[in-house]
């Protein structure tokens, strides 16, 4: 075995590893930043410094970094029965046995799951499990999809289209022409902001405005997060997720939640669904379903679309979805603890009351000179900065503010998610301590200090 410095560590990275979403030209100039350890909720670099993760690893690792139970869990299941596949009418235990505590977790009616390997791939397999509902219950002219702008469902060929997102579009011929999307309920940048029920009556009515454009019998789901993540965090306003629930049984079109990031405690309850009472036809899950140690995606499936494909169909003939990797005994056997220690262990407990200090953070820093608007809920919070409040005049994109953000924050021993808008995304632990919570917020607040002191920015700030 040949052990390499750092340097050259660095080199091979360089040379060999490409990065997700990442100018591939930038990356060889700047290089990575090595990671070498991980405990609750810090992390450790290879130049040894500590550093607190306020942003999960990648809005993920939900029950924090080091839990020996869930290492333990993984060898014993590797040591017993490494790899099973669900071809030929194969099963496993703990694939078994975690899709039946996700039914038992989840809304009312989702009563079948099919397993991913991440949250991509689940919202991919939503839409080859819609096109073939329809297509097996005689509406085959139902293809037409809508979801939001600043909307995020994964980076496959189909659901990058979903996203409205320009990178995941740019140079990808998307999105697709069955693809739409309509506004987002963004209340800080809405002529509506502090009318919620007219943000949601508007929402609600753009939703319907589009399905008319294309023909009820054309349409078939409307995606959307509860809260949206990659394209800022944007929390709607309360009501807006169970009129929008409403609005799809009125049309006659499925409602798909995408809760790769807000399930599993990070909005407060398991699923984000569960606030407003709402039960989707289908929820896509990832991210916190084994908080990241393993690969796990999944996708749960309302009994009307599972019944509908199941009798579109002869007994014989099978319905040609699946992966080599679906229902993996170790990520399944992974999945179970995690859930164990959300309930038994105390950590979604944890993370409902700790979700308080943090709202008192967001609501704190407001006053900073920097920052327009704070939101969040639960444990999934954004803070929006601006160079004039009254205005909200965004940053001029040639001072490369987020780029500054994330390096000033890292120097000053914190991680969050820097968005090319200059909003930046806070998902911490829900193991976090109030101390923990605390210092998240110290240490943004001098990293916005530091920044201030920077005469090109202080000369806009207004």
């Amino acid at each position: 075995m040949t052990l390499h410095s750092n340097r050259s560590l660095l080199d091979i990275d360089r040379d060999h590893l490409i990065h997700p979403v990442t100018s591939f030209r930038a990356h060889e100039a700047r290089g990575a930043t090595m990671l070498q350890s991980g405990k609750g909720m810090w992390l450790t670099d290879m130049e040894g410094r500590e550093l607190l993760d306020a942003f999960a690893g990648l809005w993920c690792v939900n029950v924090g970094y080091g839990h020996d139970s869930i290492v333990e869990v993984a060898a014993e299941q590797m040591r017993r029965l490494p790899y099973a596949t669900g071809y030929f009418h194969f099963g496993n235990e703990p694939a078994a046995r975690l899709a039946q505590r996700l039914v038992d977790l989840s809304p009312e009616g989702l009563d079948h799951v099919y397993f991913t390997l991440g949250g991509s791939d689940a919202v991919d397999a939503a839409i080859r499990y819609i096109t073939h509902y329809y297509n097996a219950i005689g509406k085959p002219a139902k293809k037409q999809c809508i979801a939001l702008d600043r909307g995020y469902h994964g980076s496959t060929s189909t659901g990058a289209g979903l996203t409205a997102l320009a990178n995941f579009h740019r140079n990808f011929d998307l999105p697709l022409r069955w693809q739409h999307h309509i506004p987002s309920p963004y209340p800080y940048r809405s002529d509506l902001e502090g009318d919620d029920d007219g943000i949601i009556a508007r929402s609600v009515q753009q939703l319907k405005d589009k399905v008319a454009e294309l023909g009820a019998d054309n349409v078939a789901a409307f995606f959307c997060e509860p809260i949206q993540g990659s394209g800022g965090v944007i929390v709607p306003p309360v009501g807006w997720l169970k009129a929008i629930r409403a609005t799809c049984d009125e049309l006659g079109i499925l409602m798909v939640a995408d809760e790769v990031i807000t399930a599993f405690g990070r909005t407060g309850p398991m699923f984000a669904c569960e606030a407003e009472g709402v039960a989707p036809d289908l929820i896509t899950v990832a991210k916190g379903l084994t908080s990241g140690y393993v690969p796990m995606g999944a996708v749960l499936m309302s009994d009307k679309v599972y019944q509908g494909i199941a009798d579109g169909a002869a007994v014989d003939a099978v319905i040609g979805h699946g992966a080599t990797y679906s229902g993996h005994p170790v990520s399944a056997a992974v999945g179970l603890e995690v859930l164990r220690l959300y309930t038994e262990g105390g950590i979604l407990a944890n993370g409902q009351r700790v979700g308080a200090r943090f709202e008192a953070g967001l609501r704190a820093i407001a006053d900073h000179p920097m920052v327009g608007d704070t939101r969040g809920r639960g444990l999934l919070g954004a803070i929006e900065l601006v160079a004039d409040k009254g205005s909200k005049e965004r940053f001029d994109p040639a001072l490369k503010l987020p780029d500054r953000l994330f390096a000033k924050g890292y120097e000053n021993g914190v991680i969050f998610r820097a968005f090319g808008d200059n909003i930046i995304g806070l998902a911490p632990a829900l193991c976090a301590s109030d101390e923990e919570m605390d210092m998240i917020f110290a240490r943004i607040r001098k990293t916005l200090d530091d920044l201030l002191e920077e005469a090109d920015i202080r000369a806009v700030v207004g």
